[in-house]
């Protein structure tokens, strides 16, 4: 590793020893700086300040240090921004103007610029073109002596500039070598030794030649001789001078010529101090020198700029405030707070983690604004709502599926038509009872499936209204008895089509079960059991009534809730099975074409059955809004709708305008034809 000492570097990251262990430097770094500005804004009490920063390195990084440290200071941050570096880039001239209109709409009268000279130059500039009003400005070294930001026409109205420089020592005959060499070069003697020792006997041949420079005399740049950092240069070469000294093991009387490698060296500068003109100097841990900085101030006088030294800063600072002529009308320091009075439903939102500065926001939706003072917006109770930007909370309205919307009207007309159907179906059954189209069906079995079909109609009224805890538990189990009424009635004949059909031999014996009078012990079996399944889903996880407040923001849903997934399927499960029974026993039925085929009702009820609840199962496992209760309602209806169109309205068909096919020959029932067909 070899030392390299720069005297001009001042980034923070370059302080880490770890990863740049061989990088040392004779400037203070970035970090100090940024103190330095901090203690400033402090000492006087502004905390409302914008930042800008040029789009490099240097910019960038001297920001962050200022924005980290700021926060910590209850300054805060009324606008950060980057400008470009490169003013030929088609945006660039957009960028400028853009940051200036953001500072200007947040109204600070400070402003901390860290940037080059090109940049700062081109913000000064264009906020002069722009009236931003004059402000105070704080800068760095990097353009603060620049004569490049100075050059900007009517730079006098930008406001106060004030920043820090190195303080640095004097260069003993630096300002004489100067004021030789200025001398020395109008001699053509010194021109011709100087090509000579340059090895340019041919200068012409060289486009170098600089054309401002012959109209530069000593008295142009003998201010800048007082501010310029010389020093820095001058002390990074002694720097690696007495490192190499102590290497080489030098005395008074000369140095041994010894073989030194470079990483040598590293060990000396580490450790031990170094005199540069009588001054001594010391690199710390993080391989720099903080001398400290001077506060200057732009002083005007007819036309010309001046650096007036008005503070000190090492490690403490120390401002003479009365040299200070600020471009208020009084002279005196202009403030910079930041101070908003929000609105009724707005709280105060802290900028960042200081309490200077807020910015007003509005409450959000369920949340009011309770006091003045206050930097938060509390929350409602859980049976409130409050709009954006309220000042108090609202009583929830509650959701439900009413009466008197249009989606339940339009349901209930159905419910009506479903109902009417049943009604009208049963009176022509009843009608033609004795008929052999309706002993066909199963006579007086169809009267009373028509009847449960209706009462499952008008369940659908259960789901409409404000649900109660003593409603919810009888829509499940109404829906579930009044479906297994008209499966049970159904199923006697659909157990004697398939016992006639795949059992012919053991027809003769089990046929009696299932027909005529015994017929009605298989229907009352199945709906007893159904009800002793509606006691045990009432004992083990009956519906109840949920009050949801999450789901819509300013009302509170009402819906019935599923308490136990298993009751739910032991309380439809057998409604299932009887169902899936009843399509196994006719699904496969052939009827000769001379005759009526009552199977194929059974089947298509029962399929119809089983399409409608696969979809109900999907949607109703997920849904938790107002439409759950219209989930209900339409399965009910298609349910009822489905059984009443595939297996009762064909046959009304035929009693009223088919007369001529309700005969014995054409509605034979299979029990009565196997005799026949056994003789044969």
């Amino acid at each position: 590793l070899s030392p390299q000492v720069s005297y001009g570097a001042s980034s923070e990251a370059l302080s880490n020893a770890e990863l740049y262990p061989s990088f040392y430097r004779t400037v203070p770094s970035d970090k100090n700086l940024v103190e330095a500005v901090v203690l400033l804004l402090n000492h006087f009490g502004w905390n409302w300040v914008a930042t800008v920063a040029s789009d490099d390195e240097y910019g960038r990084g001297a920001q962050e240090l200022f924005l980290s440290m700021a926060g910590t200071d209850n300054i805060c941050i009324a606008f950060e921004g980057l400008i470009p570096t490169e003013l030929a880039e088609p945006d660039a001239t957009r960028q400028l103007e853009n940051t200036i209109k953001l500072i200007n709409g947040t109204k600070v009268n400070v402003i901390v610029l860290f940037a080059h000279s090109v940049p700062a130059q081109a913000l000064l500039q264009r906020s002069l073109a722009m009236g931003l009003g004059k402000k105070v400005w704080l800068g760095s070294e990097a353009w603060l002596l620049s004569d490049i930001a100075t050059s900007v026409p009517d730079i006098q109205s930008v406001g106060t500039v004030l920043g820090f420089v190195m303080r640095t020592g004097t260069v003993p005959g630096f300002q004489e070598f100067v004021a030789e060499l200025f001398s020395s070069v109008a001699q053509e003697e010194f021109c011709r030794r100087s090509r000579e020792l340059s090895g340019l006997e041919e200068a012409e041949g060289l486009d170098t030649h600089c054309r401002q420079c012959g109209s530069v005399t000593l008295g142009d740049i003998w201010p800048m001789l007082g501010v310029t950092p010389v020093q820095p240069v001058h002390v990074a070469v002694y720097s690696v001078a007495h490192a190499l000294h102590r290497a080489l093991g030098c005395t008074s009387k000369g140095c041994p010529k010894t073989p030194v490698r470079s990483w040598q060296l590293l060990h000396f500068m580490n450790t031990l101090p170094f005199e540069v003109d009588g001054q001594s100097f010391r690199f710390d841990q993080s391989h720099g020198t903080n001398t400290g900085y001077k506060l200057i101030l732009w002083a005007w006088r007819d036309g010309t700029v001046s650096y007036l030294p008005v503070g000190d800063y090492d490690q403490s600072l120390y401002v003479r405030t009365a040299q200070i002529q600020f471009h208020t009308p009084d002279k005196k320091e202009p403030t910079s707070e930041c101070f908003r009075r929000c609105q009724p439903g707005q709280f105060r939102r802290i900028k960042g983690f200081n309490l200077c500065c807020y910015d007003c926001t509005d409450c959000s939706e369920n949340t009011f604004w309770s006091s003045t003072d206050s930097t938060s917006c509390s929350p409602c109770p859980q049976h409130q709502w409050a709009p954006t930007r309220s000042t108090r909370c609202h009583d929830r309205a509650e959701r439900f599926l009413s009466w008197d919307e249009p989606l339940a009207v339009a349901l209930l007309t159905l419910v009506a038509l479903a109902a009417a159907l049943s009604c009208v179906a049963a009176l022509l059954f009843l009608q033609h009872l004795q008929s052999p189209l309706v002993q066909l069906a199963g006579g007086a079995r169809s009267l009373l499936a028509l009847l449960w079909l209706l009462l499952q109609s008008l369940s659908c009224c259960l789901y409409v209204g404000r649900p109660s805890a003593a409603l919810c538990p009888l829509q499940q189990l109404c829906y579930a008895l009044c479906l297994n009424g008209c499966l049970s009635s159904l199923l006697p004949k659909a157990l004697e089509i398939t016992l006639v059909t795949e059992f012919p031999r053991r027809a003769r014996g089990l046929l009696r079960w299932v027909t005529h009078g015994r017929a009605w012990l298989v229907v009352a079996a199945s709906i007893l059991t159904q009800v002793l399944l509606c006691w045990c889903h009432l004992h083990l996880g009956p519906d109840y009534l949920v009050a949801d407040y999450e789901s819509l923001p300013r009302e509170v849903l009402l819906v019935c809730g599923t308490r136990s997934w298993a009751a739910f399927a032991l309380l439809h499960g057998y409604n299932s099975c009887l169902a899936f029974v009843c399509f196994l026993c006719t699904f496969m039925v052939q009827t000769p074409g001379r005759r009526y085929n009552v199977a194929r009702g059974i089947t298509f009820a029962t399929l119809i059955y089983f399409i409608i609840w696969i979809f109900f199962l999907v949607i109703f496992a997920t849904l938790r809004t107002v439409l759950r209760a219209v989930t209900q309602i339409c399965t009910i209806l298609a349910t009822t709708l489905g059984i009443l169109g595939s297996y009762f309205i064909p046959k009304c068909y035929i009693l009223v305008f088919r007369p001529d096919l309700n005969t014995r020959d054409y509605c034979q029932s299979l029990s009565e034809g196997q005799p026949e067909e056994d003789r044969q």
